[in-house]
């Protein structure tokens, strides 16, 4: 059994900063991708950035150039790095990891980012 674990969200005025932490534990395939996706109120889940065990990177648009996403693959420990944050990445944001080949999907509770004045 997979669980993963946020921490680091919290309430942060705009244009600063925040490191989100994601920590996996039990048995964790080594091919997998993990990731960070967020919901605001009122709106659909949607993937903020990605990140595979090759450590190749997706990231929203939205993001771009503000977030960045790392792994550190013997912690099975994913990272969210948010600069320059705005009242738009409110949100609950919410670890993931997902194993294609063996078909698994697990997800963090979630962690609040609130970004406010």
């Amino acid at each position: 059994q997979v669980q993963l674990v946020e921490s680091g969200g919290g309430l942060v005025q705009p244009g600063g900063s925040l490191r989100l932490s994601c920590a996996a534990s039990g048995t964790i395939f080594s091919l997998n991708t993990m990731g960070w996706y967020r919901q605001a109120p009122g709106k659909q889940r949607e993937l903020v950035a990605r990140i595979t065990s090759g450590l190749s990177t997706f990231y929203a648009d939205s993001v771009k150039g503000r977030f960045t996403i790392s792994r550190d693959n013997p912690k099975n420990t994913v990272y969210l790095q948010m600069n320059s944050l705005k009242p738009a990445d409110t949100a609950v944001y919410y670890c993931n990891l997902k194993v294609t080949i063996a078909g698994s999907d697990y997800w963090g509770q979630g962690t609040q980012v609130t970004v406010s004045s």
